[in-house]
């Protein structure tokens, strides 16, 4: 199984609707996919149509150790795709995570028995530095990076580059970056914004161009998809898609290597 992290240090960057769109996208291929809600928001679980009952398991139980991986895990509408969800309860696992000694590398620790039953693990981090951040990333084999076009989104892509990197130069990840995914990437008629693209161009200074993927475009059809549990494929807007079909390229690649 391939750990995918999307990361982003700020709100509103786009990785709650990247994981959701790019979980969809893999399952639709015929993937097994498992994403993990580890923000406290837990927009990834509601977008996913799932609502936690009182004392099921969540990602909480999951970091705890209190209960098998196997029972926080649960099916979604879409075939082949599965959550392990989250609920503000998942808060609580901070100073649990701080405490321990290990937190930076406990989630890796805690997935390992859904190594053999998933190609993909997709995880959509919350927008803080926070413990539960450091053990994403220490569990996470590649990490995507969302952020908005914007002069506050490049701010975002700065921050989360040096916390991958803290944690890389005190051995407790391997992670290593998959790209950047500019979010709101925005266009008028066939004229992008300057905006838009001097802040990608920066991004591409950053991390190099061949690391940063197609854009996100700022359209109404990403909300619509999701609202309605379908690809934009599906819902009539291929070219829409388009940034998560390179990124399933990129991930089928590391996948077929990893199993050879």
């Amino acid at each position: 199984m391939l750990t995918l992290a999307c990361l982003s240090l700020s709100g509103g960057q786009g990785k709650t609707t990247t994981a959701v769109l790019l979980g969809k996208r893999l399952a639709a291929s015929g993937h097994p996919v498992l994403v993990i809600d580890a923000d406290p928001q837990s927009n990834l679980t509601t977008f996913l149509g799932h609502d936690v009952e009182a004392n099921a398991p969540t990602l909480l139980e999951v970091f705890r150790g209190s209960v098998a991986l196997e029972d926080a895990i649960y099916p979604t509408t879409s075939e082949n795709l599965f959550l392990i969800p989250a609920d503000d309860g998942l808060d609580a696992v901070q100073d649990y995570l701080a405490s321990s000694g290990v937190g930076a590398m406990l989630l890796r620790k805690r997935l390992a028995p859904a190594q053999d039953s998933f190609a993909i693990a997709v995880v959509d981090c919350p927008p803080q530095r926070s413990q539960i951040c450091k053990s994403v990333i220490g569990a996470s084999d590649r990490i995507l990076v969302p952020c908005e076009a914007t002069v506050k989104g490049y701010g975002s892509l700065v921050r989360t580059l040096d916390a991958i990197a803290e944690l890389k130069d005190m051995g407790a990840s391997e992670a290593e970056l998959l790209g950047v995914i500019p979010f709101r990437d925005r266009w008028v008629g066939m004229n992008q914004s300057q905006e838009s693209r001097a802040c990608i161009e920066e991004m591409r200074r950053e991390v190099g161009p061949d690391r940063v993927l197609p854009s996100i475009r700022e359209s109404e059809r990403y909300k619509q998809a999701i609202s309605k549990g379908l690809t934009l494929e599906a819902l009539g807007f291929p070219d829409l898609e388009y940034p998560f079909q390179v990124l399933e390229q990129r991930l089928s690649t590391l996948t077929v290597t990893a199993q050879s």
